[in-house]
């Protein structure tokens, strides 16, 4: 089933909790949350304190997608603060296998996250214990980045990886995803879109109404 996830890292912190409430009354089941800790990424965003507020007042899936070295290290607090999906980079983990096994052991859903520049086969080993792959589709650190059009390929390739292998999990892409876009990604097998600036950016039940009419028009298709 396709889901659309908006990226909290383009909202207007300001008002966060009702454009929260905003996404909840249009329907969105997800919510993305980037953490960046200023070393694996340039940035900095926030932490287990923002989460820990919206969870009070939200139903939402909370798929936490760390951009952090050795996440290992705080996956007990993320889930205290409310994460119900927690992604990790391939990248920064230097026992990746333990890592999904200890978001598994928490009660949690693992995801495993992956560069551009990433090759698939850094999966291989780890297909059968995750609940979700993120292809990013930009580098990590900074929204408003242009979708990199090879990653495209990745995605399809990933998709062949699932069909071959009989393996089950989703498939999220995240990074300079619109609306006049997002059909070549399902096209490639993406389920779960990430959104940030296309969602928040003017009227976002109006924004969401426009994903969910593609994802409909798409589904009509298959």
């Amino acid at each position: 089933m396709i889901k659309l996830a908006p990226s909290i890292l383009a909202a207007d912190f300001n008002i966060l909790g009702e454009q929260i409430s905003l996404l909840e009354d249009a329907g969105v089941k997800y919510l993305h949350i980037d953490v960046m800790d200023g070393n694996y990424v340039p940035s900095i965003s926030f932490g287990m304190p923002v989460i820990a507020s919206i969870r009070k007042n939200s139903k939402l899936i909370f798929d936490v997608h760390l951009m952090v070295v050795e996440p290992i290290r705080y996956l007990e607090a993320f889930k205290e603060a409310g994460a119900d999906i927690i992604t990790v980079h391939a990248e920064t983990c230097t026992h990746l296998h333990k890592t999904i096994s200890r978001i598994k052991e928490l009660g949690l859903k693992a995801g495993v996250a992956i560069n551009p520049s990433t090759p698939l086969n850094v999966l291989e080993y780890v297909l059968d214990d995750i609940d979700m792959v993120l292809i990013m589709t930009v580098e990590p650190g900074f929204g408003g980045q242009p979708l990199i059009p090879s990653t495209l390929q990745k995605v399809k390739d990933l998709k062949e990886m699932v069909l071959k292998t009989g393996a089950s999990f989703d498939i999220e892409v995240d990074g300079g995803i619109r609306v006049d876009n997002v059909e070549v990604l399902l096209e490639a097998g993406a389920n779960i879109i990430v959104s940030g600036t296309s969602v928040f950016k003017g009227n976002i039940k109006e924004n969401v109404a426009n994903f969910d009419k593609k994802f409909t028009e798409f589904s009509g298709t298959k």
